[in-house]
């Protein structure tokens, strides 16, 4: 935990008006994120997990309070802002991988780049060795449709590193996956880790969380506990 601090959530609440009726989604959060962070977040349903990883993905800003991200205040930014901050700083994986079914690994994985504006040789050389990585180099030519649950997830994951994101935010990464797979996955995490990733994750898998490091837990909008996830 002595890493650097490399983002801050500061009192952030989130409000939502639903028709009359007002949703506090977040209220006060405080949270800290260390470089090479394993972090689960928990909570009953409802309890603003999905809200506060929108946050952190600057996907959704928050109605008040700070979001530090790196060094800037991402809070108040407009929308083309944060899609760059997004696409340069933040890595996702999601629960249905949310892979384009038309292009093949190698191109779902470069994709980001692309967005980047890097040249196509470079980002294919770094789609190559992603692939390479997650098990996937003999996959690259083929489209999602002929992989397993597994191997998508494996393709989500490597394109979630493209960028060498400062942060790599999963959604329930294992929770459309068989045991095998999903240990599998849980196993590639490991390894993220040991290389000095930080890994920010919404679960409600007890496994999942206690492989990782620390364990936030949400209730009503709000930091219940913040711990040390003991082996």
């Amino acid at each position: 935990m002595a890493n650097e601090i490399i983002a801050e959530i500061k009192d952030v609440y989130k409000t939502y008006q639903m028709g009359e009726v007002t949703v506090e989604a977040l209220r006060g959060v405080d949270i800290n994120f260390h470089q090479g962070d394993y972090i689960s977040i928990m909570g009953p349903s409802g309890c603003g997990k999905s809200t506060l990883m929108n946050v952190l993905g600057c996907l959704d800003r928050p109605s008040k309070g700070q979001y530090i991200l790196g060094k800037d205040d991402v809070s108040k930014l407009e929308d083309d802002a944060l899609s760059q901050i997004r696409g340069a700083r933040l890595g996702f994986i999601f629960q249905s991988y949310n892979l384009i079914q038309q292009l093949t690994v190698a191109e779902n994985i470069e994709l980001p780049l692309y967005y980047q504006g890097y040249p196509e040789s470079t980002s294919r050389e770094k789609a190559i060795e992603l692939a390479n990585r997650v098990g996937l180099g003999d996959r690259i030519h083929h489209k999602p449709f002929e992989l397993s649950g597994g191997q998508q997830q494996r393709v989500a994951i490597a394109r979630a590193l493209s960028n060498d994101p400062l942060i790599i935010l999963a959604d329930e990464p294992t929770g459309n996956l068989d045991s095998k797979s999903g240990a599998e996955i849980l196993n590639l995490f490991d390894e993220l880790h040991q290389q000095g990733k930080t890994l920010i994750m919404v679960t409600h898998s007890d496994e999942l969380a206690e492989r990782s490091k620390r364990c936030v837990r949400l209730r009503d909008g709000k930091v219940e506990s913040d711990e040390l996830v003991t082996a």
